[in-house]
């Protein structure tokens, strides 16, 4: 499976902005562009836009489906500045910084840490967050973008245990560094894990635990869609990967750290964006009735039969 049909892509859920903030990022971006946009109609939100694009090479879904779940910064996005891949890496760092901070808000300044010569967090005006570094990465090179999962509160001390987790789940994975809390970083605890990065598929993800207190936990407004060539494999990661059964609905589950994926076959996509309004519109009825998607069922629907 090549990049041009990746395997894990994140999902941000927005009110009503996710055509809206797809324009703004991929204004902000370097190599970024709006794929499509799609409406569905009578959905539980009403007329839902979704929205598939792409900033620096790495895909995003979004949706506009109402003020149900709020984005934090549980989940948030990576940005690699590399010096010796990116030409004046630290002004174009810079220069993002200054267009994600307007209407935003910095969770970490924008400054000199030890382990980068600069690095910021902040948290855009649509509330998604992005972590900036400068790196000059040694080994295998990793994308520009990674999604960053935090493990707070019940969940902090769990970052290296989902990982192996995930990694199990996922044939094709792949660990990378994993950097540990040294002695005296209370209130973090020694060895538990400070950065790590590992691959599910054909994406890149960071984690790390943090014992500071936060007022929030992952939840549905940032997912991982995960795209399946057949039933046996929607089949598969539903079983691994579903531990809250009263999040299972149209696709979506939760993991048992809270994680929410949406488990969706690959032709999902090729009938949501290539179908006439009737396909869609009975594609839509059939799917919003499902917990795990029925592969067959939605071909019948969209074929008329």
């Amino acid at each position: 499976m090549n990049n041009t049909n990746p395997r894990v892509v994140p999902h941000l859920w927005f009110d009503k902005e996710a055509k809206e903030a797809a324009e703004f990022y991929t204004s902000v971006f370097p190599d970024s562009k709006i794929v499509s946009v799609t409406t569905l109609h009578d959905t539980p939100s009403g007329d839902s836009d979704q929205v598939s694009f792409e900033i620096w090479g790495q895909k995003f879904m979004a949706i506009s489906a109402g003020p149900i779940f709020k984005l934090n910064p549980s989940v948030s996005f990576m940005v690699n500045f590399d010096p010796s891949r990116i030409e004046d890496a630290r002004e174009k760092l810079d220069e993002v910084w200054n267009k994600l901070s307007e209407g935003g808000f910095a969770l970490m300044p924008l400054d000199k840490y030890p382990f980068s010569e600069r690095y910021g967090w902040i948290q855009d005006k649509y509330g998604v967050s992005w972590q900036l570094i400068l790196t000059n990465p040694e080994g295998e090179e990793r994308p520009p973008i990674l999604p960053s999962l935090l493990f707070v509160n019940d969940n902090c001390g769990k970052a290296e245990e989902a990982l192996q987790f995930y990694l199990s789940v996922f044939k094709n994975s792949k660990e990378g560094h994993i950097a540990r809390y040294p002695k005296g970083s209370e209130p973090d605890r020694e060895g538990t894990i400070m950065f790590s990065d590992f691959r599910l598929e054909n994406q890149w993800f960071t984690a790390m635990d943090s014992a500071w207190e936060h007022k929030f936990n992952f939840n549905e407004a940032i997912s991982f869609m995960v795209y399946c060539d057949t039933q046996e494999e929607i089949d598969y990661y539903w079983e691994k990967l579903s531990a809250v059964p009263e999040a299972e609905q149209c696709g979506w589950l939760k993991d048992k750290y809270g994680l929410s994926w949406q488990i969706v076959p690959m032709e999902m996509d090729e009938m949501m964006f290539n179908g006439t309004p009737e396909q869609m519109e009975r594609v839509t009825k059939v799917f919003l009735k499902m917990k795990k998607f029925d592969l067959a069922k939605l071909k019948e629907e969209y074929e008329g039969k």
